[in-house]
């Protein structure tokens, strides 16, 4: 028999046993689910209620968690620590009168429900919906309290409708660097038409054709189509964002090798919103971690663009934080993926002795830039970056000029350029930067030092190791016949040249980021399709209105065309091309029956994810994105949360860039464009720690089943033979899966819930050990046993009044557990919980006010038996909103203090003392001390200095 159980259960049937546990658990997951206790009302529209009143005037709270991608394989023990933490807090904030939204949905478009297709033949619906349903019924039995009304899936239609609609106005929407904020496009239509805006050629805009009307207004669309520098992964027939790439250039979802390729896609101009994403962190309650890790994705820096002639006629364009070193720019460098590559690009050598290194050994420019771009794109960015000793790169045959010298400078495209940051060219500085330095001892080019060495070393860079990189020194050699920089500190040499290069034409002071543009289509079909057609000239035309959604289509190959992994030359065919009838369609968008073709890339996953929190505000709202009073009820700006937002998000620190920064974006269109009233969409963020499991290798370092190692003599064995332990991530590769329904079979949903928030600090990775569940249990066994006789099954608590150390041990606890809840300190909470049951123990009987307070106490860890117990005391409604007792201060006085007694300044004695004595009383308990007796040995007291109640202090 398992320690759970044992023979006395027979003559014990009302004993707390997993069974009876069990029966607990459905009875109460039924009630709560039949009679809608975790409703959450609105203030107007679908969900209003008219029986629970004026609900604006009650306080209220919008508990998220990071909405699950519902896997076929089920959720393990590690996947409920936020999901049962915020179940905990948000039943905790209904205690104490709090209206609470908490439901959950599920995100579940992208590409592994794709893959599981592909390799199946299993419709990519079919199998995320069956996986929706396991993941509901397991999300239900641990006994969640979710508004289940509220729940939404990203791959439903009424749901992506919306998606698409918020598409739409970021795609007629442009950003105005004067307003900073986003406008709608046909404000900036009006503006061409009148000439207050001028076209980028000054054409008169009506005299613009369709298409080159288009053209221009892509310069300025949130969402629009380029063709850009993307991540091809020939081996998912798709592109991908850079935040889904790994550092090793592979991708994040089946590991396959991802090249740079040159493709024409949809972009999101989140760059735009570089200073506000930034900016607004101050006004959110986030990590700092997570605040840092936004900031240097984002990596705003100052400097200047400046422009280089080069030939043809064509200007390479450079941004350089440090326009003060533009005198010793001795060559250029290209990202390998620059268009204006190819256009600088000679037929021929400029000489015939160029140093065979620049050349690559090829006969040609054009050869040699080939070659090199073919071994630059099999790179990742991070290799690309890399500090190796080798630099590697190709002369491009063409000289452009350094306008503030008039030097011919040659140009070369090396790797260790990405065209992800600034223009994708560089001014090569050798003499201070340590890249490019290395760079030029490896080329044989010039090194001409412009920033003074104050580290002792010679003024000639021939003779140095590696650059002077100082932002505090002098600037020298650094003038021509219109100005001079020599002896200026660099802030001051930065702000006179960037003065003259604006005053001559060929340069500007600018703000630069490291964020790209994002990467917002796939060409995928498990996707939300484009709202969006294209007419026979190819200009793209935004679908009104009342023909969303554009549903996905029914269609036999929904596989993506992959290819070989490594051959990098391929390009993606969507699978949604191929539904020719539904890709080309006739429709009337105002002017008439047309024919149109539609956009055959579908979204990215993180589309629904963008905006999700928007519609658990207001799930079933058909008419807009969300009702602007229930938007203003939930998430507007209080005095508390400037920004607005959810009140508490809880997820992983992993989702740190990707898709906080993407909802981030999102929200602020949202705002700019007047649709909600809150600037950000999660005002207080917290991410929970990982559960960890341990994992058991063989002698080749191959996992083997957690579940069949035996520990003995200090050692772990698997089927007879040594193995060794480590902690690492739970899941199936490591053979380490622990399914939440193992451990509430064995014990209960209540055991599994209160060992999960006892683990230790909400934030802090730790441990599975289901050795050490049954602690949880017991616990649970003797509170039931404070209230219930395990044979007759009748209520056992007495009807006296508490003495007053039970009233201290029971307002203590009340204090604590509040204070600990309201903190998401969930571990402490436990441990107070525990003491006092501990105490109410060995008192031996319970008085019943105490025992309900318990009770309720307990209810938002362990709600299933608190429930049971609240029904036994007498009470016939649920203790969800039964409102939790405040401690009474009378009781949190301590019954005495602990006051240190001193003699010549050392400590002799301790005495417990009433808070409230009298310095008098104090000196002479003190003085009568057998230990200060002894101390003063007889001595002659000078004087007797007290602090009452805490200190006595005798001089001898």
């Amino acid at each position: 028999m398992s320690d759970t159980t044992s023979a006395a259960d027979a003559t014990a049937p009302y004993r707390y046993t997993p069974a009876l546990a069990a029966q607990i658990e459905r009875r109460w997951q039924d009630r709560w689910e039949k009679e809608g206790v975790f409703e959450a009302p609105n203030p107007t529209g679908d969900l209003a209620d008219p029986e629970a009143g004026d609900v604006s005037a009650k306080p209220h709270a919008f508990i998220m968690d990071m909405f699950p991608y519902p896997s076929g394989a089920g959720l393990h023990v590690g996947h409920p620590l936020g999901f049962i933490a915020t179940d905990v807090y948000a039943r905790h904030l209904r205690m104490t009168g709090h209206n609470v939204l908490h439901t959950m949905g599920f995100d579940a478009f992208g590409l592994p429900a794709e893959q599981y297709a592909v390799q199946t033949g299993t419709h990519p619906r079919v199998s995320t919906e069956a996986n929706i349903g396991k993941y509901r019924q397991q999300l239900r039995s641990l006994g969640l309290g979710h508004d289940q009304r509220r729940s939404i899936s990203t791959i439903d239609p009424t749901y992506y409708r919306w998606t698409q609609w918020i598409f739409l106005q970021i795609f007629n929407s442009w950003f105005d660097p004067e307003a900073k904020k986003a406008r709608p496009i046909g404000e900036l239509i009006a503006r061409f038409e009148s000439g207050a805006q001028p076209t980028p050629d000054g054409t008169p805009w009506a005299e613009l054709t369709p298409a080159q009307k288009d053209e221009v207004l892509a310069e300025y669309r949130l969402a629009y189509i380029k063709e850009a520098p993307v991540n091809w992964a020939p081996g998912l027939g798709t592109v991908l964002a850079n935040e889904e790439v790994t550092a090793d250039g592979r991708s994040e979802r089946g590991n396959f090798p991802v090249f740079k390729a040159k493709l024409r896609q949809w972009m999101m101009r989140i760059t735009a919103y570089g200073d506000r994403l930034i900016e607004d962190l101050d006004l959110v309650d986030w990590p700092e971690a997570i605040k840092l890790q936004q900031r240097n994705w984002i990596g705003r820096s100052e400097g200047a663009k400046v422009e280089f002639p080069a030939p043809g006629g064509k200007t390479i364009t450079v941004f350089t934080t440090r326009p003060d070193t533009l005198f010793g720019a001795t060559y250029m460098v290209l990202a390998p993926e620059h268009e204006l590559v190819d256009a600088i690009v000679p037929a021929a050598w400029p000489s015939a002795d160029l140093p065979a290194d620049w050349t690559g050994g090829h006969a040609t420019p054009a050869e040699a830039v080939a070659d090199y771009r073919r071994k630059a794109a099999a790179k990742s960015d991070v290799e690309r970056q890399a500090d190796a000793k080798v630099k590697t790169g190709v002369f491009t045959g063409a000289y452009a000029t350094n306008p503030v010298s008039g030097e011919q400078v040659p140009v070369f495209i090396a790797d260790y350029v990405l065209m992800g940051y600034g223009t994708g060219a560089i001014m090569a500085v050798p003499a201070h930067d340590h890249r490019d330095f290395a760079f030029a001892r490896a080329f044989g080019l010039p090194v001409r030092g412009v920033v003074q060495p104050t580290d002792g070393r010679d003024a000639d860079p021939a003779t140095w190791d590696d650059a002077f990189v100082s932002y505090d020194a002098p600037i020298v050699n650094s003038a021509n016949s219109e100005i001079s920089l020599d002896g200026l500190s660099v802030t001051d040499a930065k702000k006179a040249i960037t003065e003259w290069l604006e005053r001559k034409g060929v340069g500007e002071g600018t703000v630069n980021y490291k964020l790209r543009d994002w990467l917002f289509s796939r060409q995928r079909y498990w996707g939300e399709p484009f709202p969006i057609v294209y007419d026979e000239d190819g200009v793209a035309h935004a679908l009104p209105e009342r023909m969303l959604p554009v549903e996905l289509p029914e269609i036999d190959d929904y596989s993506p065309r992959t290819f070989d992994p490594d051959d990098a030359d391929t390009q993606p065919e969507t699978p949604l091309s191929r539904a020719e009838d539904w890709v080309n369609v006739t429709l009337d968008l105002g002017d008439g029956p047309k024919r149109y073709r539609r956009e055959t890339n579908t979204m990215p996953n993180w589309a629904g994810s963008c905006w999700y929190e928007l519609r658990y505000v207001d799930p079933d709202n058909g008419r807009e994105v969300v009702d602007p009073v229930n938007e203003a009820y939930w998430m507007g700006p209080t005095a508390n949360k400037p920004a607005g937002g959810a009140d508490l998000y809880v997820g992983g620190a992993e989702h740190a860039v990707l898709h906080l920064l993407y909802a981030r974006f999102w929200h602020k269109v949202l705002f700019d464009l007047g649709h909600v009233s809150s600037a950000e969409p999660f005002h207080k963020l917290f991410n929970q720690g990982m559960i960890q499991g341990f994992v058991y290798r063989d002698e080749r370092g191959f996992p083997v089943p957690a579940a069949e190692v035996e520990e003995r003599d200090g050692g772990y064995f698997w089927q007879g033979q040594p193995v060794s332990r480590e902690l690492g991530k739970i899941g199936k590769s490591l053979k380490n899966v622990v399914a939440p329904e193992e451990v509430t079979e064995q014990y209960s949903t209540d055991t599994l819930r209160l060992y999960e928030m006892a683990m230790g600090p909400l934030d802090v990775s730790r441990p599975w050990d289901t050795r050490a569940v049954v602690g949880s249990f017991r616990f649970l066994q003797r509170l039931w046993r404070t209230i219930v006789d395990e044979e007759s099954g009748a209520v056992v608590v007495t009807d006296e009044e508490p003495d007053e150390e039970t009233l201290r041990a029971l307002h203590r606890a009340i204090d604590g557990i509040r204070n600990d809840m309201a903190n998401l300190r969930f571990n402490t909470a436990v441990a107070k919980a525990t003491e006092l049951n501990n105490f109410l123990v060995k008192r031996g009987s319970t008085p019943r006010s105490v025992a309900e307070t318990a009770v309720l106490l307990v209810a938002p860890l362990a709600p299933h038996i608190a429930e049971e117990l609240w029904e036994k005391l007498g009470h016939e409604t649920s203790l969800v909103h039964e409102q939790l007792p405040e401690a009474d201060p009378r009781y949190l006085v301590e019954d005495t203090v602990t006051c240190v007694v001193q003699v010549k300044g050392k400590v002799k004695a301790r005495l417990e003392v009433p808070p409230a004595i009298s310095d008098a009383d104090l000196e002479a308990q003190a003085l009568a001390d057998p230990a200060v007796v002894a101390a003063l040995g007889g001595a002659q007291v000078r004087k007797v200095i007290v602090r009452a109640p805490k200190l006595v202090n005798i001089v001898i």
